[in-house]
């Protein structure tokens, strides 16, 4: 019988909880978005920011209806998520600033004819040709990281050139 009687209550409690949330809400929202609104300059930004302080509000309504001024809470956490707003934004643009795009000049004739050449090469000869006279490395250290014999670069090199040699004479 007790547990009819409270199970009973604890909807009529909810929807106490949720009508005084409401009210709250509605005498609240207008000041706080025009506060938040002058403060980011933002209409949209200032209403998703006070929007997600009352969703925050309502989760801990039971507690915070307890506030003598629960308004003051819901500000707070506003702010809060407003300063945070700005700055990501600050952020993002000194990422942003620091990532700008220089005019680089596209390949000159002689590098598309080049690439073109290359890709014409079996992989392991392109990886060699690449590797020793664009990235530097030496015969041991291309060796080293392919897990193949010096004797196997050198030949892969020299065959890579000879190749690059035929296709860059075909296409002049």
């Amino acid at each position: 019988m007790i547990s009819v009687a409270l199970t009973v209550g604890v909807p009529q409690a909810r929807a106490r909880e949720s009508a005084d949330f409401d009210e709250f809400y509605s005498a609240s929202v207008r000041g706080l978005t025009l506060q938040l609104y002058a403060y980011l300059g933002d209409l949209s930004e200032a209403q998703d920011v006070v929007h997600e302080a009352f969703a925050r509000a309502f989760a801990r309504w039971k507690h915070l209806s307890g506030y003598d001024e629960p308004v003051a809470w819901v500000r707070r956490v506003a702010w809060n998520l407003a300063t945070n707003h700005f700055r990501k934004q600050r952020n993002a643009s000194v990422f942003l600033r620091r990532q700008r795009t220089e005019h680089i000049e596209g390949p000159d004739p002689d590098r598309v004819a080049l690439t073109r050449a290359l890709a014409t090469l079996p992989a392991n000869h392109r990886r060699a040709v690449v590797l020793h006279y664009q990235a530097q490395l030496s015969v041991a250290e291309i060796a080293a990281q392919e897990g193949v014999a010096e004797g196997t670069v050198k030949s892969w090199l020299s065959r890579g050139r000879a190749a690059l040699a035929a296709q860059l004479r075909r296409e002049n």
